[in-house]
């Protein structure tokens, strides 16, 4: 079999393997249903809808924008899943090796630090939801004020700390 001959019966076997992976860009998401969806555009091509997968018990929704790499199964553009995607406009960087982070777009992050936890809320409020209790085994350093429902901690100072107890003896202040 001559040179050409080879070349015309393997020229599809390529053009598949070619289409197995590609690179996209995001366009858009739908994260209503079991699997989510994602838009993406491939190398120049018209925007097809493709399935993301996802690692169990971390979801997110991109942006607009983000880059994924998808495949197609069995080669065909028909059946594409997005196996990846990253953002490089907020990824966190110079982490150091063994480190991990969870992020989004608003600078909000948990990182796993070599030197500890440490939680960005990016001036947002954290909340403890459906916790009946909270544990700590620690000490509690705050730099703001404690609270509670109805008052704050330096609200409660100042209403008993210039409470005195009367009577013979010297001033039994409470403070």
């Amino acid at each position: 079999m001559d040179r050409r001959t080879m070349g015309r019966m393997l020229s599809p076997i390529w053009r598949r393997m070619r289409l197995l992976v590609s690179r996209g860009v995001l366009q858009m998401s739908k994260d209503a249903t079991g699997l989510q969806e994602v838009q993406v555009t491939l190398q120049g091509d018209e925007p097809a809808w493709a399935e993301r997968f996802q690692q169990y018990g971390h979801t997110s929704v991109p942006h607009s924008g983000a880059e994924a790499v998808v495949a197609s199964v069995g080669g065909a553009r028909a059946h594409l899943v997005a196996l990846v995607v990253d953002d490089r406009r907020y990824r966190m960087a110079s982490l150091k090796a063994g480190e991990v982070a969870i992020y989004d777009d608003l600078g909000q992050s948990v990182h796993l630090t070599r030197e500890g936890i440490v939680i960005k809320g990016a001036g947002l409020p954290l909340a403890f939801v459906d916790c009946p209790v909270v544990t700590m085994d620690g000490d509690l350093e705050v730099a703001g004020d404690v609270r509670d429902h109805t008052s704050t901690m330096q609200a409660m100072r100042d209403t008993y700390n210039p409470h005195t107890h009367g009577g013979p003896g010297p001033d039994r202040s409470m403070s």
